[in-house]
């Protein structure tokens, strides 16, 4: 195939989704891959130490090979198919061989070594300098350093591992496409709400298109492990029963044949150890927290167990108001709380306690609606627009959209797509924010001042069904809320270095501080209010109604803090003191955790690690508590609106601008540490947090 034949090798500013296919993978990402190769040799012949001779020529070569390898990434992500798996798995290793020989360059490194250490130090930029400094700890963390037998085993592993994080990923979706739940009377489907019936109807004709046509009230019904069925089904459903399935169906997916990661678990862990020990670390958690804010094990177990600490009581609490609830509702005596019932319990009590369910506020929440109020927000805080460019640019799913973003002056200065909807099919679980472009000066074109940013927005919430807009639960908002945070930092930088623009070069337990902190804002009564309709009325969301959403924000509070916690203490303790096939087994260190943070044990057939994708194949690995520690960092940052006072729109501008200017702005520029400072005029406290979540008292 020649190359101008190739989509996936366009030159223009956007992926051309609507002609990449399977096939056009393997020629560009070899292409690309030579290309890269030759550039690196020519580099290091005659590599300055000087800015414009070393890091504007690297960024140019790294971007060609990341723009190809990012968008087939992205289409494994939300599209994903046996063909483009195939095209994808028979490249993998030569991107990761390419990747390993730049972080080990030699010549590369000395240079950055000599632009740090010479006399051309003080005439960098602050940007500079950082970036500078980065990518000496980086390539020493690349194994540049490592000679003979010792590089030849570093390489070999970061290849297996590469490998393993893709069948993983892989084995994970294909699970969760594999199993599902057929319901055929209204017995069976007793409880669930209209909303879950319509999807559950929508699934069933979908998996059996030659069948007559079924609809929400009459059936039949498919549940699957996709979480906008499965997780409603469990706050719902009347029968116990079928809850125990879908329940147990969970905890133990992908963990047998022919999609068993359970294999994968201590391959993994055993690699990472292995890896660490050969860069002269006593551990991987070493090794991973090197590059964040924490930057030892310590100090982010310290923080758990702080939080840990403060939370234990009030998940106490939580249980034995469930339990006394379902005795109260004559559960079946003998059948004491199982965690198949938590969540339903859960649902019935807060209907109890603030008289309302999601249900009840699914009709307000209409996804156009909510987009209009998102964006009107991020223009009172920022000043931005943000304008429906639809048609404008290539989408690989009908659904997706496309924007535009432009500043006070109207000029653009970013776009995003959004892929709002759940495709268990064909794209992976989960929310995320990833980077299509980065801002860049260094890689305009010849007649613009700099490359302007484009980000991916993606969740998976409730789809349309029929004639009825996407209604949207309240966690789906805040979601939304999340991910577009983690875009308005990708695409508001004003950093022009493409090295520590946006989201890139930013220690990963700072990353999630912009997209929590937009999370606050779905408790602000004219944010939420704004961004409310019924979608067959038209009125906002009644007072009232709001009012007792705000009660309800620190319920069960110290259970949801613990199940956090569970996740990064299991992370950090498979990082950090666990040796693989030295009699324990990666289940055992998860029981172990959960005995000190679960008030409710897990069943002795879990294998929830078995789904683990933020640690087994994405970029959490001894990293997960990153979220605890970002949240200390946004509810910090929230509290300074809260301080100047959220019914002042004057001083919410302001802060906003300064909120836009520092921690958006400065991406990876500085460390995250100077650009709170930056924002906040000190160091972050955990009392905002504490008090946000109502467990402040406990303290």
């Amino acid at each position: 195939m020649a190359e101008h034949d190739n989509p996936l090798l366009s030159e223009g500013a956007l992926p051309r989704f609507d002609a990449i296919a399977a096939h056009h993978v393997e020629p560009a990402v070899r292409l690309v891959c030579a290309e890269m190769a030759r550039g690196l040799e020519a580099l290091e012949a005659d590599v300055q130490p000087t800015w414009q001779a070393l890091a504007v020529p690297l960024e140019r070569l790294q971007d060609r090979l990341g723009r190809v390898w990012g968008t087939v990434g992205h289409l494994m992500g939300v599209a994903n198919s046996p063909e483009l798996r195939a095209a994808h798995d028979a490249v993998q290793p030569l991107v990761v061989e390419l990747s390993m020989r730049a972080g080990q360059s030699r010549p590369l490194y000395e240079a950055w070594k000599a632009l740090r250490d010479g006399p051309l130090w003080v005439t960098l930029t602050p940007a500079q300098q950082r970036i500078v400094d980065c990518n000496v700890r980086d390539a020493e963390l690349s194994g540049v350093g490592l000679d003979g037998p010792a590089r030849e085993r570093f390489n070999a592993i970061q290849l297996q591992l590469a490998e393993l994080a893709t069948r993983f990923s892989n084995h994970v979706l294909d699970a969760t496409k594999a199993w599902s739940l057929d319901l055929a009377t209204r017995e069976e489907v007793a409880g669930l709400p209209p909303s879950l019936l319509r999807l559950a109807a929508q699934m069933w004709r979908e998996a059996h298109p030659e069948a007559p046509s079924s609809d929400g009230e009459a059936g039949p019904w498919r549940i699957t492990l996709d979480a906008p069925l499965a997780g409603p089904f469990l706050q719902h459903s009347q029968r116990r029963d079928l809850r125990e399935r879908v329940y147990r169906a969970s905890i133990t997916r992908a963990s047998q044949p022919p999609h068993d990661n359970t294999p994968l678990l201590d391959e993994i862990l055993g690699l990472r150890l292995e890896l660490a020990h050969l860069l002269g670390f006593h551990d991987y958690a070493e090794l991973s927290l090197v590059q964040k804010m924490a930057a030892k094990p310590e100090a982010a177990l310290n923080l758990l167990e702080r939080l840990r600490g403060q939370s234990l009581a009030a998940a106490q609490r939580d249980l034995h108001d469930l339990r006394s609830l379902a005795r109260e509702s004559q559960q079946p005596e003998g059948h004491d709380l199982q965690p198949w019932d938590v969540a339903f319990w859960a649902e019935r009590l807060r209907e109890a306690k603030y008289d309302f369910s999601d249900e009840q506020l699914r009709p307000y929440f209409a996804l156009p609606t909510v987009l209009n109020g998102l964006f009107a927000l991020a223009h009172r805080l920022f000043g931005v627009t943000i304008l429906a460019a639809d048609g404008e640019a290539p989408v690989w799913h009908p659904d997706v959209r496309f924007f535009r973003v432009v500043d006070e002056q109207r000029q653009e200065i970013a776009a995003f797509y959004l892929d709002p909807y759940s495709r268990p099919a064909h794209k992976r679980g989960g929310a995320w924010m990833d980077e299509c472009v980065g801002r860049s000066a260094a890689l305009a074109q010849p007649d613009a001042a700099v490359r302007l940013p484009v980000a991916y927005l993606v969740c998976n919430q409730t789809p349309p069904v029929g004639d009825v807009p996407s209604l949207m639960t309240f966690g789906e908002v805040e979601t939304l809320f999340h991910e577009f945070g983690h875009g308005l930092q990708h695409m508001l930088t004003r950093v022009e270095e493409g090295l520590a623009s946006g989201i890139r070069n930013i220690e990963w337990d700072a990353v999630e501080l912009p997209s929590q902190f937009m999370e606050n804002w779905c408790y602000h009564e004219p944010t939420l209010r704004g961004l409310t309709r019924h979608y067959l009325t038209g009125e906002p969301l009644p007072l009232p109604l709001f009012q007792r959403v705000l009660a309800a924000r620190a319920f069960r509070a110290g259970s949801d803090m613990l199940r956090q916690l569970l996740f990064a203490l299991t992370d950090l303790a498979l990082h950090h003191g666990y040796e693989p096939g030295q009699g324990l087994s990666p289940f055992d260190v998860y029981r172990d955790v959960a005995s000190r943070t679960s008030v409710l044990q897990p069943l002795p057939e879990d294998r929830f690690l078995c789904a683990f994708s933020h640690i087994f194949a994405g970029g959490y690995a001894a990293g997960y508590f990153s979220y605890k520690w970002a949240e200390v960092l946004s509810a910090d940052a929230f509290a300074a609106f809260e301080e100047a006072g959220l019914d002042d729109p004057t001083q919410v501008g302001q802060i906003g601008r300064h909120f836009r200017d520092t921690v958006l702005g400065l991406g990876g520029s500085l460390h995250p540490t100077d650009v709170f400072r930056a924002f906040r005029g000190r160091d972050a406290s955990t009392e905002a947090l504490l008090r946000h979540y109502g467990l402040l008292a406990a303290a």
